[in-house]
Formats: structure tokens, sequence, C-alpha cells
């Protein structure tokens, strides 16, 4: 995880530990005979909490006049949910909304990581057969349509081709079973 997402990740959890005891009490689960405007001071910590970032981004977006993005309608939706008096479900949803863009960015991360990774085992050059019969190393991005490639063994294979000479157990079908 980085250390932006590791942050999200502590900001959420700090939010629900405050949210829930608060949320149980507003239910009458946990006794605690508290006015609206108490309630709706408690609720604020974890709403603001864990959903700061949203909010300004939300701010900015308007400032901008960039209005309709996700942080804009999560404002109105959790800002709507707590002026109509339900405040548990305002927190609740940007509580929710943070663990989704937290699952999203470590997705995200992860996909970048083994896009990375797969282009390190792309094949730096091809050995293009020159009309002497000698090997001439080059990107593979230079080889011209129609040019002769030379694969020795164990090199991976830098461009696709037709095997002209020799044989080759590549996406044959006898050895691949999508074929």
């Amino acid at each position: 995880m980085t250390k932006k997402q590791k942050t999200l990740l502590y900001r959420i959890l700090v939010a629900a530990v405050l949210f829930v005891p608060v949320y149980l009490m507003s239910e009458g689960i946990v006794k605690a005979d508290l006015p609206r405007w108490a309630l709706f001071g408690l609720f604020l910590i974890p709403y603001l909490t864990v959903g700061y970032d949203i909010l300004r981004k939300a701010a900015l977006g308007v400032k901008n006049k960039k209005v309709f993005d996700e942080c804009f309608l999560m404002t109105v939706a959790t800002i709507g949910a707590i002026a109509l008096g339900e405040y548990g479900e305002g927190v609740a949803v940007m509580l929710l909304y943070q663990v989704g863009e937290l699952f999203q960015s470590v997705a995200v991360g992860k996909s970048r990581r083994s896009i990375s990774a797969l282009m390190d085992i792309r094949p730096d050059y091809a050995n293009i057969e020159a009309d002497d019969g000698s090997l001439e190393k080059v990107d593979p991005d230079d080889v011209e349509v129609g040019s002769i490639i030379v694969i020795q063994p164990g090199e991976r294979v830098p461009i696709d081709g037709v095997v002209t000479e020799g044989s080759s157990a590549l996406d044959t079908p006898s050895t691949c079973p999508a074929c």
C-alpha cells in the first residue's frame, strides 16, 4: 500500500470507530438521551474525518465549473441525508464510498504493477539476418515487414511472424488448448 492509501485506511478506521457508538446511541440501542443538536455534532466528527477530502474536491469542482463529478454528487447525497435528519445514513454513505475508493486505488496500483512487470519481459532486440548470413541486433520496433528474424534457443520472441525454417511449438494446435 502507498502512503496515501494507508492514510485513507487509517481515516476510514478512525471514522468507523467514532461512528459505531454514535449510531448505536442514535438508534436507541445504547441508552443515551441526547438532543438532536448533540447527535448532529457527534455525527459530524466521523463525517468530516472520513469525508473532508471529498468535500474539498467538490468545492474545488464547483469553483472550477466542473460541477457534476462523483465528489460533488457524494457531497450532495450525504449532506441531503444529514439535512433530512438521517445523520447515520449520511455518514455511512460517505464511509462506504471511501472504502470503495480505497479498494479501487489498491486494484489500480496492482494493475499498474502487473503491466509494468509484463513490459519487463518484452525482448529488447530482434536478430535480423543480413544478406551475408550474419545476425544484426535491432530494436523490435524497427523491424520491417518481410524481414527474416532469427530466434536463438532460450530467446524470447520479439515480434509476431511466420516460421519459415525449423520448427516451433508456439501456438500450434497441439499445444494451444484454446486453438
